[in-house]
């Protein structure tokens, strides 16, 4: 009778945790998106309060700022969330406004193309894996990916022209 009595509270705190989360996530508009790559990390804020946290996968080369097309590295700086795509490779996602004009310019010093089509994204179209695999390494090409799960929930959170900022 303990036993069950403990399952219930337990049950019940859970419920009244996630029941509050999902209340400040509704009622604190997402302003910014910050990106953490070094801790795998992207964070959506009101203000400078985070509403939400999600782990993510990176660019197969993580380490360092996006130079040329191909180099599967994610971009940092400060860019925007352009427009959603709901017709790609991936499942669902958001354009960010790679290349910025220090990067287009920075490029054209090393006479190579800076690339673009930077999104955040859900896993591959067909990807049977389960999301905890997938996202436990950096897989993309130098976009910043999360679980379908997380991407719908992103969406609902998010606003084209939302800034984001990606760190080191």
């Amino acid at each position: 009778m303990k036993l069950l009595l403990s399952l219930c509270i337990i049950v019940f705190s859970l419920s009244v945790k996630a029941n509050s989360d999902d209340l400040t996530s509704a009622l604190l508009p997402v302003d910014k998106v910050t990106v953490d790559k070094s801790k795998r990390r992207l964070y959506l804020l009101h203000g400078d309060e985070i509403v939400r946290e999600f782990r993510i996968a990176l660019g197969k080369r993580p380490k360092g700022h996006k130079i040329y097309e191909g180099d599967q590295r994610t971009p940092e700086g400060i860019y925007k969330l352009e427009y959603v795509m709901e017709d790609s490779q991936f499942y669902r996602s958001i354009h960010i406004s790679y290349p910025n004009e220090a990067d287009i310019a920075n490029a054209a010093r090393l006479n190579l193309s800076p690339g673009g089509d930077i999104k955040i994204h859900g896993q591959k179209n067909g990807d049977m894996r389960p999301s905890q695999f997938v996202q436990s390494f950096d897989w993309t090409n130098g976009c910043i990916a999360l679980s379908n799960e997380e991407m719908d929930e992103l969406l609902t959170l998010v606003r084209a022209g939302t800034p984001i900022e990606i760190l080191p």
